[in-house]
Parts: C-alpha cells; sequence; structure tokens
C-alpha cells in the first residue's frame, strides 16, 4: 500500500500542470547522521529557542520530550495516560500546544516549566501543527490545512493541491521561511506549500533516507521534520526510526 500511495503521488507530479508555475523536486542530501530513539514513535519534532522538541505517539507510549538532536537522549519528558494518543505540537507565545488523534482534546502547557495548564476541545483528529509566530497551523490526515489562533478557533482554511489536485494524508509539518512543509503520511514525499493558497510548490522524495542497514521489524514510515532557525539547520526523521538526519535540498535533474 505504501508503494502504491507514493507512485500515485509521483504520477501526479508528472501530470502536466496546465498554466500552474512548474513544482520544483528535490531530494535530501545528508549533511550529517545522529542517534534517534527508536522508541519514539515520531508525531511532533520542532525547534524553539534553539531546543529541540519532540512529540511521540501510541497508545500507552505517548510523550513529549526535550531531545538532545547530538546524541538522541532525552532530557525532559512527559508521559501521558495510556488512553491519549499524542500527535503534533508546537510552541506558541510561551505555550506548548499537543495535539491528541482521536481523543477529541488538546492539551496546553508552560512552554518553559512543562506545567500543565489546561485542556481543549478539538473537534478534528489531530495530526500534525506548526505555527507561522502568529497562529496555529494543523493538519487532519485529509487535504486541508487548518490556520487557528491560540484558543484553537478556525481563522481559515486552504486545501493543498498538486498541479490542481488535493492531496491528501498530511502528516506532520514545520514552517520554514514562509513555506509549510508536510509530511504525507504511508509516502516518503515532502511537500513545501504555499500557506496563502495551499498550492506545492516544490516536493522532496525522501526514498532510501533511512539506510536498510537501520531497519528492523519497528521501522515505520517517514515523519518528521525540524528547522533552526538559530543555525538554519533542517532535519529529517521517521517513526521508529534508529537516526535523525540533518539534511540540505538538492535539485533533481
Amino acid at each position: 500500500m505504501k508503494s502504491l500511495r507514493l507512485i500515485l503521488l509521483i504520477a501526479v507530479i508528472l501530470l502536466p500542470a496546465g498554466c500552474a508555475s512548474k513544482v520544483r523536486n528535490y531530494r535530501p542530501q545528508v549533511i550529517a547522521s545522529y542517534p534517534h530513539d527508536q522508541s519514539s514513535y515520531t508525531q511532533g519534532l520542532f525547534f524553539h529557542d534553539g531546543t529541540m522538541y519532540e512529540s511521540t505517539g501510541q497508545w500507552g507510549e505517548s510523550t513529549m520530550r526535550i531531545v538532545d538532536p547530538a546524541t538522541g537522549k532525552t532530557l525532559k519528558r512527559l508521559d501521558f495516560d495510556r488512553k491519549y494518543f499524542v500527535e503534533g505540537s508546537v510552541i506558541l507565545d510561551g505555550k506548548l500546544y499537543i495535539l491528541t488523534w482521536t481523543n477529541k482534546v488538546a492539551f496546553v502547557y508552560d512552554a518553559a516549566t512543562f506545567a500543565y495548564e489546561r485542556t481543549l476541545s478539538y473537534p478534528r483528529e489531530g495530526w500534525g501543527l506548526t505555527t507561522d509566530g502568529k497562529q496555529l497551523i494543523a493538519s487532519d490526515g485529509s487535504a486541508r490545512l487548518y490556520f487557528m489562533d491560540p484558543s484553537l478557533k478556525v481563522q481559515r482554511t486552504v486545501t493543498v493541491r498538486l498541479n490542481d489536485r488535493p492531496i491528501r494524508n498530511l502528516n506532520e509539518l514545520e514552517y520554514i521561511d514562509g513555506k509549510i512543509w508536510a509530511n504525507v503520511y504511508l509516502s516518503d514525499l515532502i511537500l513545501i506549500i504555499n500557506p496563502s493558497d495551499g498550492k506545492v510548490e516544490a516536493t522532496v522524495d525522501c526514498t532510501g533516507l533511512l539506510p536498510r542497514q537501520y531497519w528492523d521489524e519497528r521501522t515505520d514510515v517517514l515523519n518528521g521534520i525540524a528547522y533552526n532557525p538559530a543555525d538554519g539547520k533542517t532535519y529529517f526523521t521517521g517513526k521508529y526510526w534508529k537516526r535523525l538526519f540533518e539534511i540540505r535540498l538538492v535539485e533533481k535533474k
């Protein structure tokens, strides 16, 4: 199923785009490789003030962590009750927001202390979460992105389209230099999206990013994009992956 989805996505990329702007296609070039805790079913991955944060999912395994990217070690950790399946996370205005998958709630913590503050109602499935510094931006596994205020009230939505065709399964999100980067669940594809209209301006084909020597029976799909504004470095990883990769984009010829 995973390979079929990727083939279909690549087919969409290669279809004529009519009058639309040409979509640029990239691959990741690995600059450095670091250990990643394989117990992490990575859902959210981001930097804030130079510190890496990671939220992890699964029933009975869901956590929120501060991680040392050089060693993969967890420096601080919140564990959630087994009834919660944690998804995307991000910090905005000193508050740490954490989505849940099907529990219909989102949690808010003090970002500096991890002290619990409140639980908010959340009417959709929680998938990915990021911020442009002013509002929260979320995915729900559809082709839509939701732009929300801090109370999680939706201010607007966009439908993500690649060559005028909606692309579903939008998952983990990252806001980088004015664009939204999105993992496409069950594929090795990352989309780079214009937040104003949802158009995909570029794709990143991550096929083969994790070398086979690091695979085992737990290894799951690509999911995890983190950009560190402090040094301009970008990192990719996946669910139950043993490695975290610092990458740069190289345009495919």
